[in-house]
């Protein structure tokens, strides 16, 4: 059993280097001083500096650590295929802004030629219905339609019917496209005499038109008649009756001029003005 002494001179005996040992085991030492330091070398070897590098000191620009080992490239690669995602997304939107932009500026300066061309053919149009253009408009269709039929005879002159046979051939017997006015007027009647008058004027401003008058006791009309509806008017075209006017002064009044009365054949459409032939 081993005493206290001997324990502590075998520690003692342990780490104890005589001169001669020393020499002989030199190369001990020197490999054992190698082994140490190896194993330094060693330890120190796997230290990865990739994994957690050495505290920072002077001269590092940062205090965070950057991983570049496996796990950094991926990282790294993952960033990178994002940032590209990323960037063409934002390219496409980029492009798709531009072209919705430039088709709302196209299809707005359509809309503004389609406006302004709808516009114009409104005002064309409201132009064309105007009252004063149709009335113009009617007035040169009759007036063209009345040099295509040739209308070669001329009267000039009102003329009188005596007999009812008369009153009858006037009409039936004259040429399709001349239009007959006859009126039926009564001597007792001073706007009838008025009529007459402005008939006869009429007459020679156009000779184109059949005029007539015909007493109503000739006519065959009866006297209620003869009392309220003279003077009258009859308008005939192809034998077939396109005006009855009766009592007329109700249009003209009592005392009226042969303008009157050609403004009122205008206005209904009975004759075409005169202007028009030239």
């Amino acid at each position: 059993m081993a005493t206290l002494e001997d324990k502590l001179m075998g520690e003692k005996l342990e780490y104890y280097c005589s001169s001669s040992e020393g020499e002989d085991n030199g190369d001990d030492g020197e490999r054992k001083e190698t082994r140490s330091s190896g194993s330094k070398q060693e330890t120190a070897a796997y230290i990865d500096s990739d994994v957690c590098p050495p505290p920072p000191g002077e001269g590092y620009r940062s205090q965070v650590c950057t991983n570049t080992g496996p796990k950094g490239v991926v990282q790294d690669w993952q960033r990178f295929k994002q940032l590209q995602a990323e960037k063409r997304e934002e390219s496409e939107r980029q492009r798709i802004e531009l072209a919705k932009k430039l088709s709302m500026t196209t299809a707005t300066a359509k809309e503004e030629e389609e406006r302004k061309r709808q516009e114009e053919i409104d005002a064309e149009l409201s132009e064309l219905m105007s009252e004063d253009f149709l009335q113009q408009y009617q007035k040169q269709r009759m007036a063209e339609m009345l040099r295509q039929c040739g209308h070669i005879q001329q009267f000039g002159k009102v003329i009188n019917l005596t007999m009812h046979d008369e009153f009858l051939d006037f009409v039936e017997k004259e040429n399709k496209h001349t239009t007959v006015i006859i009126h039926i007027y009564d001597k007792s009647i001073s706007a009838c005499s008025t009529l007459n008058n402005c008939l006869e004027t009429l007459a020679t401003e156009y000779p184109s038109i059949k005029f007539g008058k015909i007493c109503s006791s000739v006519a065959g009309m009866s006297r209620d008649f003869r009392a309220k509806g003279l003077p009258a008017l009859l308008v005939y075209k192809a034998q077939a009756l396109i005006g009855n006017f009766v009592r007329v002064t109700d249009d003209l009044s009592d005392d009226f001029f042969p303008s009157d009365v050609e403004s009122f054949l205008i206005e209904n459409g009975i004759i075409v003005d005169k202007a028009l032939y030239n």
